[in-house]
């Protein structure tokens, strides 16, 4: 431990003193921006879910500096769009060498590491799941939702979803109408196409009031009910024809909290999907790219997808980039031909060189065993935690997407007042590791907005974890 604690007090000294370099060209204050910002900038984006939102000045590795220089151990990660850390330099070599060679192209025209990326994401799934597909790319998240919603509906000619209550796929209208959260879609009006929800496996907190070792998977069995019964308008059994086109499914639930479901749950699932033809949508845009120890977390359930989405880690957060992957039989060219969706800047250099050496690193590292490792590792240090903080109710992760609930003095109830303020004392920059000022930047979400969702890098040091589970524990001292 003691090892560990100083390559880590070296490792920030040196980053400190000699890796940073400023290239700011405008001096400007914090409070200057804030002025500026309140005059002029809408408040429909997310930086102003808080009064007076942080300014940082810089970043690298696993940490973000404010105007002060003083270093906050990020496990947010830009919501897990920045896998292998800030400013990596392989990335980061290759995205300046494409500028230099070719930044811009349309995409009426074919260039080299587009294909190139296609392959590399087709091949790993077809060494993953055995099956041929191939890649469609979008310049994000929700837009890529879209694009497998239309996906779904060209094969199927279905309007009706099914998504699962916690779920977030996004903020664009079609997305919006999987998204669970009325609040997302309310000052939108009505939406025709509204997903049909179902509860997701949250064990923690079951929905049913069951408990997972002795259940039999009682949430799947009612799923199956609904389309046993005739009533429910779903299934059509004189005809064989099922009203739903695709289950929107997230492996590990993201905005949800974090909420990693049983292991035989997702088997369970596909068996009734597969049984009335509803095909699986594999959600992978939190937890793809080895957030849980696999290329994509769907993998840990032995489960073949018919369609997965992917973006923010994709690019390490260097560029806006996403994209779907899926079977032949749903999107070769005489099912999806030339135009089928499309967006300007879909096909970028930048993004597509970006992604390719994103993929090769994980290709040519061992990130399977290290993430799972390490999410063992960090996992049973916040246990220790749980033991020794009432208000903490529960602990759990699966690889480096790990979750912190926390809940009032009966040790259950949750207790958003308490996570709240954990997340903006990380803020303030005056918690003390090894002596020194720090911070810690954390995220929040949850059914019940009680919940830390932790995302570290992947890349993040054994030490760096001991930090943030020091800083965690002064939090929970601190403020409870």
């Amino acid at each position: 431990m003691a090892v560990l604690e100083k390559e880590l007090i070296t490792k920030l000294n040196k980053i400190n003193k000699k890796d940073i370099t400023d290239t700011s060209k405008i001096e400007i204050s914090d409070e200057e921006l804030a002025n500026i910002d309140k005059e002029y900038c809408t408040y429909g984006d997310k930086i102003h879910s808080e009064p007076n939102p942080k300014v940082f000045r810089d970043c690298n590795g696993v940490f973000m500096y404010d105007s002060e220089n003083i270093p906050f151990l990020d496990l947010e990660m830009w919501f897990a769009s920045c896998n292998l850390g800030y400013k990596n330099k392989r990335i980061r070599d290759a995205v300046v060498n494409q500028i230099d060679t070719l930044p811009q192209i349309s995409s009426h025209f074919q260039y080299d590491y587009k294909v190139l990326l296609s392959e590399k994401i087709a091949k790993a799934n077809i060494e993953r799941f055995g099956i041929k597909g191939r890649v469609h790319f979008n310049v994000g998240g929700s837009q890529v939702i879209e694009d497998a919603i239309k996906l779904v509906k060209n094969y199927t000619h279905k309007n009706r979803m099914f998504s699962f209550y916690g779920a977030f796929h996004g903020r664009t209208l079609g997305a919006s109408c999987l998204t669970a959260g009325y609040r997302y879609r309310k000052p939108f009006g009505h939406f025709s196409e509204e997903a049909h929800f179902v509860p997701y496996p949250y064990c923690y907190r079951c929905p049913y009031g069951k408990h997972c070792e002795s259940c039999n998977y009682y949430c799947v069995q009612q799923l199956r009910r609904e389309f046993e019964d005739n009533c429910t308008g779903i299934y059509d059994h004189s005809s064989k024809e099922c009203a739903m086109g695709a289950f929107f499914v997230e492996p590990v639930q993201g905005s949800g909290g974090y909420i990693v479901p049983p292991k035989e749950y997702f088997k369970e699932l596909k068996k009734v999907l597969d049984d009335f033809g509803v095909l699986l949508v594999d959600d992978e845009i939190q937890m793809g790219f080895y957030r849980t120890g696999k290329l994509w977390a769907i993998e840990h359930y032995n489960v073949k997808p018919d369609i997965i989405t992917f973006g923010k880690s994709l690019t390490n957060g260097l560029n806006p980039l996403g994209g779907m992957w899926a079977k032949e039989e749903l999107i070769n060219p005489e099912i999806w031909p030339s135009g089928r969706t499309h967006s300007t800047f879909c096909n970028n250099p930048i993004g597509m060189r970006a992604g390719y050496e994103v993929m090769s690193t994980f290709e040519e590292g061992n990130f399977e065993e290290e993430v799972a490792n390490k999410g063992k590792y960090f996992l049973n240090g916040l246990k220790d935690l749980e033991k020794r903080h009432k208000r903490i109710g529960n602990v759990d992760g699966l690889g480096l997407a790990l979750r912190i609930e926390c809940v009032t003095e009966d040790g259950y109830t949750p207790d958003a007042e308490l996570l709240n303020k954990i997340v903006s004392e990380g803020l303030k920059g005056d918690l003390i590791y090894n002596g020194e000022k720090c911070g810690l930047i954390l995220n929040k979400g949850s059914h019940y907005n009680n919940t830390i969702t932790l995302v570290p890098a992947v890349t993040i040091s054994y030490a760096e974890i001991d930090m943030a589970i020091e800083l965690i524990d002064q939090l929970f001292t601190r403020v409870s």
